[in-house]
Parts: structure tokens; C-alpha cells; sequence
């Protein structure tokens, strides 16, 4: 009967009891019930302890695992929460940044869509407008958005290192500066392409303004004839494409030296000797200080061409990117 008792006791323990504490209690406790019957009351009693706390572990596992699944749950939505979050900022990027790039596909496109002749066309249309503004807006618009100067360039206004390059204010600076844009812009054109005519154009434009700045702000003050008039050389400014056609029209001479140019559109002059005589004049113009017309912006754009050119014969073809 102890025997069956202890059986059917041992019957109603838990199965999940650990098996590292199971050995030493059924051993013991077995074998001193069989010996003594007083111990069955202590066995009893134990049992009913060892069965209610591990009942009371069993609760506490099921709490901790509900909690460490309601812990890890959560930190697993709010990394799905973040992942989405980092998923929409980088939507957000990427069709920023494919709408950037369509928009410069775009501009691109255009500039495929031109053809020289387009090109040197808008760029004399473009002159003779800013030449018609002269004559109906304030001239001192005018001179502060279309005049470079090194007062203009401190106060700000660096739009006009190109704008100043589409400015004239006399009809025979513009008509001398466009013969030798259509001239020269075709023949560079249809060499390397709209686009690259476009950048020369620009390019020629800025570096003869930069020249320009820097000549009235560390070379010109040193004459004497400017201080004698009384002019602060910082205060002089200067318009024209001069700087933008030279540099056009410099890497057409420097590309095909030996060809015939008409000098003045009377005297025929192999290219070579009329670049000589262009680059040489402003030179000079620069060392007797000229005030009349600027051999710094005129150099500018030779430098342009000259850099160009170098490209140009270092690649060993006349064309590619400027």
C-alpha cells in the first residue's frame, strides 16, 4: 500500500521537472518510505511543495516568455517600423534624384537637338537684344548687370562676368565682334559640335572677364595716366564679346595655321601670321595701358583657345570634351 501510495504521489508530479533534480529525490525518498512509514506524511508534504513550485516556475516561464515575445515583438516592429522608414527616405532620394537627372537628361537632350548654325545664330540674336536694351532701360541697369567691373564683381554681381561678354553699346563693336562669330563659330561648330561651341563661347567669356578684373585690380593702378585723369581703375568697367570670339577664333587659327584668312575682309593672311598679330597687339595694348580697349579680356579668351588647343593636339583628334 506505501508502495502504491508513493507510486500514485509520483504519478501526480509534473513531468517538466528538471532530470538533474529528479535523481537525488526519487532515490532518497523512495527508499525511506519503503523503511520508515512515518516519512510518507514528509513525502506528501514535499511533494505537494516540489508540485506547486514548479507550477510556480512553469508561471513564471510562461510569463517571461510572453514577455520576452511581447519585448522581442515590439523591437521587431519598430525595426520593421525603421526599416520602412529608411525604405521611404531612400524612395524619397531616389526619385530625387532621378528627377534630377532626368531634368539634366533633359537639358541635355536639347543641346543634342542644336546645330551650329542654331547656335551661332541665338548667340548673335542674343547680343543684338542686349544691344537693344541699351537703348530703352536705365543705363544704370545696365551698367550694373551687363558691365564688368572690379566695383561690381566686390559688390556681388558675378553674373555679369557673362553677361558683360553679350553687351555693346556700339554698333561697330557689336557688327566687328558677330562677323567673326559667324565666321569662325560655324567652322568650330561644325568641328566639334553645338555643345562644345556653347562652352567655348562661355568659357572665353568668363576667363576674359577674370583677366579683365585682374588687370584693373593689381596692373592697372601702376599708370600714371590713369591717376593723372583721376579714374580709380577698380571703378572702369568693360562690355563686349571680344574675349568669347577670341577664344573661338584663336583655336580655329591654332587648328589650321596654314589656311588663308582674309585680314579686315580685304587681305589675304596665312592664320598663323594673323594669330601672331592678334595675341602680339594685345600685348601691347596691355603694356602701353590701353583704356580704350581691354587687351586683358582679349588674352583671356587666347588662354582658353590655347588650353583647348593643347587638349585638342594631346588626344590627337579635334574633338571630345571641353
Amino acid at each position: 500500500m506505501q508502495r502504491q501510495l508513493c507510486i500514485k504521489l509520483l504519478s501526480k508530479i509534473p513531468k517538466n521537472v528538471n532530470s538533474v533534480s529528479q535523481k537525488p529525490f526519487f532515490s532518497s525518498a523512495f527508499l525511506k518510505t519503503n523503511a520508515n512509514p512515518l516519512h510518507q506524511q514528509t513525502f506528501t508534504q514535499y511533494s505537494a511543495f516540489s508540485h506547486s513550485h514548479l507550477w510556480k516556475n512553469h508561471s513564471q516561464s510562461r510569463i517571461l516568455g510572453r514577455f520576452r515575445n511581447g519585448f522581442f515583438s515590439n523591437a521587431l516592429l519598430k525595426g520593421q517600423m525603421k526599416h520602412s522608414v529608411n525604405n521611404r527616405v531612400c524612395i524619397h532620394l531616389r526619385r530625387n534624384f532621378h528627377s534630377f537627372d532626368s531634368q539634366y537628361s533633359g537639358w541635355r537632350s536639347v543641346l543634342r537637338r542644336l546645330t551650329p548654325d542654331g547656335v551661332v545664330i541665338g548667340l548673335i540674336v542674343t547680343n543684338v537684344a542686349v544691344f537693344m536694351l541699351w537703348r530703352v532701360a536705365k543705363p544704370r541697369f545696365m551698367v550694373e548687370n551687363f558691365m564688368v567691373s572690379v566695383d561690381n564683381f566686390a559688390s556681388g554681381r558675378f553674373h555679369t562676368l557673362i553677361t558683360s561678354a553679350f553687351s555693346h553699346r556700339d554698333a561697330s563693336h557689336l557688327i566687328s565682334n558677330m562677323v567673326g562669330l559667324y565666321f569662325f563659330g560655324l567652322s568650330m561648330g561644325r568641328t566639334f559640335g553645338p555643345e562644345y561651341l556653347l562652352k567655348l563661347y562661355l568659357s572665353g567669356a568668363v576667363v576674359g572677364s577674370i583677366f579683365y578684373l585682374a588687370y584693373h585690380a593689381f596692373i592697372a593702378p601702376s599708370f600714371k595716366n590713369k591717376h593723372r585723369l583721376g579714374i580709380d581703375p577698380s571703378k572702369i568697367p568693360g562690355l563686349g564679346a571680344s574675349g568669347a570670339v577670341n577664344a573661338i577664333m584663336l583655336l580655329d587659327i591654332f587648328l589650321y595655321p596654314t589656311k588663308t584668312i582674309l585680314f579686315d575682309l580685304i587681305i589675304p593672311v596665312p592664320a598663323i601670321l594673323l594669330g601672331i598679330f592678334i595675341v602680339g597687339k594685345d600685348i601691347w595694348r596691355i603694356l602701353e595701358g590701353d583704356s580704350e580697349i581691354s587687351g586683358s579680356a582679349h588674352l583671356g579668351g587666347a588662354t582658353v583657345a590655347a588650353i583647348a588647343w593643347a587638349r585638342s593636339s594631346r588626344r590627337g583628334r579635334f574633338f571630345g570634351r571641353f
